[in-house]
Formats: C-alpha cells, sequence, structure tokens
C-alpha cells in the first residue's frame, strides 16, 4: 500500500514532505497476457467468419450481369440523344 506521509532529506537540515494518496479501482479485473491474446486471437477469427459470411451472401460467381432486354447494355440505348 503506497499511500502515506514520504519524507525526503538532503542533508542534515533540509527536509521535505510528501503525501501520497492512492486509489484502488473498485470494479477493476487483472487480465494477463494469456487472456489479452485468447480475446485477440478470437475477434480475427471471429472477423474472419464475418467476412467469409458476407463473401458467401452476396453471391459471388453467379456470372455475368445481364445485359438487359434487347441485347443492349446499359449505354446503348442514348445513341438517339
Amino acid at each position: 500500500d503506497p499511500r502515506g506521509l514520504y519524507t525526503c532529506k538532503v542533508g542534515e537540515t533540509t527536509e521535505e514532505k510528501l503525501q501520497v494518496h492512492y486509489r484502488m479501482c473498485q470494479n477493476c479485473i487483472e487480465v494477463d497476457a494469456a487472456t489479452v491474446s485468447g480475446i485477440v486471437i478470437a475477434d480475427v477469427v471471429a472477423t474472419a467468419l464475418l467476412a467469409v459470411a458476407v463473401y458467401c451472401v452476396t453471391g459471388h460467381g453467379r456470372g455475368h450481369m445481364s445485359r438487359g432486354q434487347g441485347g443492349q447494355g446499359l449505354l446503348g440505348g442514348t445513341q438517339g440523344l
């Protein structure tokens, strides 16, 4: 417990006092290196799984987009303007 009154003496005549107040965290928990690394690895795995899920849901590889009616492209009808 570092709380208390500390005295610093320089030589025989100089004396300074320092009072230290220390407040402990009431709702804090200690986390060791293994716990932090586990949290980081779980976060990376969850992010990778989410990315794979989004990639699968978006419909990759379903072929090319249709060209619309009459085989014209998107800008094919602007020739008459």
